[in-house]
C-alpha cells in the first residue's frame, strides 16, 4: 500500500510541476512588453508596450523622412537645392523589428517563448532610395535651364580670307552615379543623428559641345585654295537680284569628301528662300524675257573655281549662245529639269564654298586643303566657226526688188577647252575637258513676193528649253 501511495504522490507532483511550468511559459510568452534593453535605431524601447513601441518607431521613421537634405553647388552663384529626404525619394523602414514584434504574439506558445528568449537587443533601420525619383525631379530640362547648353566651336572666315576658330564652351551636368553614392553615404542610419540638414555636394562632369575646334580643324578647311570672279557689267536690276539670290544659296556650302555639289538643289533652295525676278533668259537659243535670268553666271563662276583646283566635273553643259562674262568654252548653263551642273569633291578633305556679289562683281571662293605648289589653268580654242543660217520671209509691204534684214544673226562656234596642270610652275598635264558647240543665230531677211524658207538646221525643239533662268 505504501508503494502505491508513494507513486500517486509522485504522479501528482509531476503534474503540478508541469502545470506550473506551463503556466510560467504562458506568462513569459504572453507579456505585452518588449524585453529589456531593446533598441531600434539607437532609441531604447526595452520594457515598452509592444503597440506603443511600434507606434514610436513609426513616428520616428516619419520624422526621419522630414529631415532636410541640402544639395550644395560648388558654384557660389548657384542656389543650393533644399529638399526633405522624403521629397528626394528616400524612405525608411524597420520591417525586421516589426515582424519580430508581431511574432511575439503569434504562433504556438513554445514558438513565442523562443522568439522572446532570442529577441535581439539592437535593431537597425534601413533607408530605401528610389534612385530614378531624384533624377526625374532634376532631369534634362532642369539641367539645361540651370546650367545651360554647350556652345559649339565656330569656324569663321575674316575679311582677309583667313580661317579662324572660336572655341566652344562646355556645360556642367550632374554626375548621377557619383551623386547616388554620395547621397547613400550621407543618409542617417539611426534616429540619434544630428538634426542639422544633411549636406551633399553635387558632383559634376562637363558636357562637351558636339563641334569642337579639333573636330573643325580635322575637316581640313585650312585656307582659301582658289577664287574666281565674273563681272555683272551693265546687268539689269532683276538680273543682279537673281545672281545675288543664287550666290546666297551657294554661300556657306560644305562638301564632305566624295560629296557632289548639285546646282539644281542650290536653285531650289534659292527659289524657296529668296525667289527670282524677271530678267533676260535664253529660250531655244534666243534671248527672251523670263524669270531667273542670270542664275547661270553663278553656276559658271563656280565651275571655273572648281576647275582651278582639279575637282571632278560630273555634269556640265555650255550655253547655247556665248556669254559676255566668260570666254567661250568656260561657262556652265542650267535649265530646270533638263540641264544641271554638278561636281565631286575629290580632295579627300572638306570644302567650303563662299559666294557674294560686291561692286557688281560675283566672286566665288573655295576653302579647303590643296597643295600650294599645284595650280591649274584653262585654255579655250575655237576649232570651227559655224555659218549664219538664213531665213527668208515674205513681206508684200516692201517694194518689188527690195529686201530688209530683220535680224543680222550671228556665227556659231565649236570650242575645245583644256585644263593645264602645273607643278612648281611647270606644265605636267594637259587634258581636254570639253568640246562645246554654240549655235549660230539666224539671219532673217524679208522681201517682196518671196516665199518663206529657212535653213534646215534652224528647226526648234517642240519643248522650249529655258537656260539661265527658271521654267514657269
Amino acid at each position: 500500500m505504501k508503494k502505491i501511495h508513494l507513486s500517486v504522490i509522485w504522479l501528482w507532483s509531476g503534474i503540478l510541476a508541469l502545470a506550473i511550468l506551463w503556466g510560467g511559459l504562458h506568462l513569459y510568452a504572453d507579456r505585452q512588453t518588449l524585453p529589456a534593453g531593446v533598441k531600434v535605431g539607437g532609441v531604447n524601447v526595452g520594457g515598452m508596450d509592444k503597440t506603443m513601441a511600434l507606434q514610436l518607431v513609426e513616428k520616428k521613421l516619419d520624422e526621419l523622412k522630414q529631415r532636410p537634405l541640402l544639395l550644395t553647388d560648388s558654384d557660389s552663384s548657384a542656389q543650393d537645392i533644399k529638399l526633405t529626404l522624403g521629397e528626394a525619394g528616400i524612405d525608411y523602414k524597420a520591417d525586421a523589428f516589426r515582424n519580430v514584434v508581431k511574432a511575439l504574439g503569434a504562433g504556438h506558445v513554445w514558438t513565442r517563448v523562443q522568439t522572446r528568449f532570442s529577441f535581439e537587443k539592437e535593431w537597425p533601420i534601413t533607408p530605401f532610395r528610389q534612385e530614378k525619383f531624384l533624377k526625374s525631379k532634376f532631369g534634362a530640362d532642369w539641367e539645361e535651364q540651370r546650367y545651360g547648353m554647350p556652345i559649339n566651336a565656330v569656324r569663321q572666315i575674316d575679311a582677309n580670307d583667313q580661317v579662324r576658330y572660336i572655341p566652344g564652351r562646355s556645360a556642367r551636368r550632374l554626375d548621377w552615379p557619383k551623386l547616388d553614392v554620395a547621397v547613400n553615404k550621407a543618409l542617417p542610419r539611426d534616429f540619434t543623428a544630428s538634426e542639422k540638414p544633411i549636406r551633399v555636394e553635387l558632383p559634376f562632369y562637363q558636357l562637351e559641345p558636339k563641334i569642337t575646334v579639333d573636330s573643325l580643324r580635322s575637316e581640313g578647311i585650312e585656307r582659301k585654295i582658289t577664287q574666281f570672279s565674273t563681272s555683272l557689267g551693265s546687268s539689269s536690276e532683276g538680273r543682279v537680284y537673281n545672281v545675288n539670290s543664287a550666290a546666297s544659296a551657294v554661300d556657306g556650302t560644305i562638301l564632305k569628301p566624295g560629296d557632289i555639289f548639285d546646282y539644281g538643289q542650290v536653285i531650289a533652295k534659292a527659289e524657296r528662300t529668296h525667289g527670282f525676278r524677271e530678267a533676260p533668259v535664253i529660250v531655244n537659243g534666243r534671248l527672251e524675257s523670263g524669270i531667273g535670268g542670270g542664275i547661270c553666271q553663278v553656276s559658271s563662276t563656280v565651275y571655273n573655281a572648281a576647275l582651278r583646283v582639279g575637282l571632278d566635273i560630273v555634269e556640265r553643259r555650255n550655253h547655247s549662245l556665248p556669254v559676255s562674262y566668260l570666254p567661250k568654252g568656260q561657262d556652265a548653263t542650267f535649265a530646270t529639269g533638263s540641264i544641271n551642273f554638278r561636281f565631286r569633291n575629290n580632295t579627300g578633305k572638306h570644302l567650303l564654298l563662299r559666294a557674294a556679289v560686291q561692286n557688281r562683281t560675283l566672286t566665288v571662293k573655295i576653302f579647303g586643303t590643296f597643295p600650294s605648289n599645284i595650280s591649274y589653268e584653262l585654255e579655250s580654242h575655237t576649232v570651227r566657226v559655224l555659218p549664219i543660217p538664213v531665213k527668208r520671209i515674205r513681206d508684200d509691204s516692201l517694194s518689188p526688188g527690195f529686201f530688209q534684214v530683220i535680224r543680222q544673226g550671228k556665227e556659231g562656234y565649236v570650242v575645245e577647252t583644256f585644263r593645264v596642270k602645273k607643278v612648281n610652275g611647270k606644265t605636267v598635264e594637259r587634258t581636254r575637258i570639253s568640246r562645246d558647240t554654240y549655235r549660230a543665230q539666224q539671219r532673217i531677211i524679208a522681201s517682196y513676193g518671196g516665199s518663206t524658207s529657212s535653213d534646215p538646221q534652224t528647226h526648234e525643239p517642240e519643248k522650249p528649253i529655258v537656260e539661265d533662268g527658271i521654267s514657269e
